[in-house]
């Protein structure tokens, strides 16, 4: 699948960083760690399938969305440095996992190599039972989402992908596909081989979505990996610390 891409800075020594959003995201999701890895490498930030401007498929599992990581970086080079979000996250280790002649370093953010219990699907609900008929502001969408949702920083998130171009305005999100996939999103597969090249695990201090069971995986699966806790950060840990987080990545990286 030919995903949409946001490419920015400039080609250099280094291989490009490829930024793979979390579910309900897209691109400009990572925009903080773009900009400051722009400064001195290439960047591309992807939609993932099913999200922003990148095609919709049926499909939404790890080995789909390592492959369209895969096709991103053999159309660049053929090896990049690879940082994700949550779902991006682990579609970039399954990637490393399976193909690790393509990543140079891995950067994880917020996110395990482990099966996760919760669902989104409640959020697929709310979306889903918003009206958005007559809707030309994304202040009067956020009203109306608020009915269903209560989270100003959630409503916010999810409102960076609302097309209100569009009559009736309408998510950039296979919702259909989302649903039907949940157990694959917030599941781990099979298989894969060890990483053995260098890997950052990034998480939030207040976050649950790295604890002991997770960080045990990653020591397995990714030897070489370093687990660091920002504290006071949450799931959306670049976000909640936009100056920390980018610094963080791009020492890794470039280091």
């Amino acid at each position: 699948m030919e995903l949409s891409l946001t490419i920015t800075g400039a080609a250099g020594p280094l291989p490009p960083v490829l930024l793979a959003h979390g579910l309900f995201g897209q691109a400009r999701n990572l925009g903080v760690i773009a900009r400051a890895l722009a400064e001195t490498r290439q960047v591309i930030a992807v939609d993932m399938r099913n999200h922003g401007d990148s095609p919709w498929d049926p499909r939404h599992d790890y080995e789909a969305m390592a492959a369209d990581l895969a096709g991103v970086i053999a159309s660049h080079g053929g090896r990049a440095d690879v940082v994700g979000h949550s779902m991006g996250g682990k579609a970039a280790m399954w990637l490393a996992l399976t193909r690790p002649e393509l990543v140079r370093r891995l950067v994880a953010l917020d996110i395990a190599p482990v099966a996760y219990e919760h669902s989104q699907t409640g959020i697929i609900d709310a979306l889903e039972a918003t009206d958005l008929t007559g809707i030309s502001s994304r202040s009067a969408a956020d009203r109306a989402l608020a009915a269903q949702l209560d989270d100003p920083g959630v409503r916010a998130f999810l409102l960076q992908s609302l097309d209100l171009k569009a009559q009736p305005p309408r998510w950039k999100m296979n919702l259909a596909a989302l649903r039907t996939q949940m157990g694959q999103l917030t599941g781990w597969p099979a298989g894969g081989t060890k990483f053995t090249g260098p890997a950052l695990f990034l998480h939030g201090g207040n976050s649950p979505y790295v604890e002991a069971e997770g960080k045990a995986a990653i020591r397995t699966l990714f030897p070489q990996a370093e687990i660091a806790c920002l504290p006071g950060a949450g799931h959306w840990l670049h976000a909640e610390k936009p100056a920390e987080v980018p610094g963080r990545v791009a020492a890794f990286l470039n280091g």
